[in-house]
């Protein structure tokens, strides 16, 4: 018999928890027979419990959160109804234009992960790191929206056709932006992110920006005056706004993923 199964086997006569070596020497094995059952499911549920990213019974200013996501999934999901409805009504939709834009493609998203951000707030205290890392993707998109329309779209007068209701831009493009950040910058319960979910984030906004160009060069329709080629500035001026935009886009990523890092690591779980 080895030093250490000797110890093991005092350890648990005395009534103390066995020592379980980290690394054993090569052709040794741990006597798990003297494990006894008490010491096993202790193990598992730290594992699984106290371990785990996700807990159970949510506190109070958590589900308070909660409802406010979905009351707020639910008035974008209003919006957009509101919006294909009223266009649809006076014979303006074009859904190949209006599902282009990446305020409504973003919007969509919106409704999805503050609905589902809603259900998992009110159930456990803490999200995982997969949702923590969508919630940075679609705070960089709410924000660089609210940015663009506010700085650069606002004031740009109509095409002279028929204009939807002006409060679902109103929501789209500022209050939901502005939710969508408080709710990052107060509600409890992030993960940790890794650094490499940078990519997660500006993987959509190049996808979306590949196929615009395509489909413009094609159709020659593009969603926004800047990403014009033949606009006042020309394809320079199209570069500017698009690393522009791009490095934004990545600015607020990094800042969320860095509070995201420190605040895990300083949030205590309440047992």
């Amino acid at each position: 018999m080895t030093t250490g199964e000797n110890g093991t086997k005092n350890s648990i006569a005395r009534g103390a928890d066995p020592v379980i070596p980290e690394k054993l020497p090569r052709g040794h094995s741990f006597p798990f027979e003297h494990v006894t059952t008490s010491h096993y499911c202790e193990a598992v549920t730290k594992t699984l419990v106290i371990d785990s990213p996700v807990r159970v019974n949510a506190p109070t200013s958590r589900r308070a959160f909660a409802v406010m996501r979905v009351l707020v999934g639910l008035l974008v999901l209003a919006a957009l109804v509101t919006q294909i409805t009223a266009d649809l009504l006076h014979d303006s939709f074009t859904p190949g234009e209006y599902f282009s834009y990446f305020t409504i493609e973003s919007s969509m998203m919106n409704v999805v992960v503050l609905l589902v951000g809603g259900a998992i707030a009110w159930r456990w205290d803490r999200d995982t790191e997969l949702f923590t890392s969508v919630r940075v993707a679609i705070l960089s998109y709410a924000v660089i929206t609210g940015l663009v329309y506010n700085v650069l779209l606002r004031n740009i007068p109509g095409d002279g056709g028929y204009e939807p209701p002006r409060w679902c831009n109103e929501v789209m493009h500022v209050w939901v932006p502005v939710f969508i950040l408080l709710d990052w910058l107060l509600a409890p319960g992030r993960a940790q992110v890794p650094w490499k979910r940078l990519w997660l984030v500006i993987s959509f906004p190049l996808a979306w920006l590949a196929f615009t160009m395509i489909r413009g060069a094609i159709t020659l329709w593009y969603p926004y005056p800047f990403l014009e080629p033949a606009g006042p500035g020309g394809i320079p001026s199209l570069l500017v706004y698009v690393v522009g935009i791009a490095a934004f886009i990545i600015i607020v990523a990094s800042a969320a993923i860095g509070l995201a890092r420190l605040t895990a690591r300083r949030e205590v779980v309440a047992p």
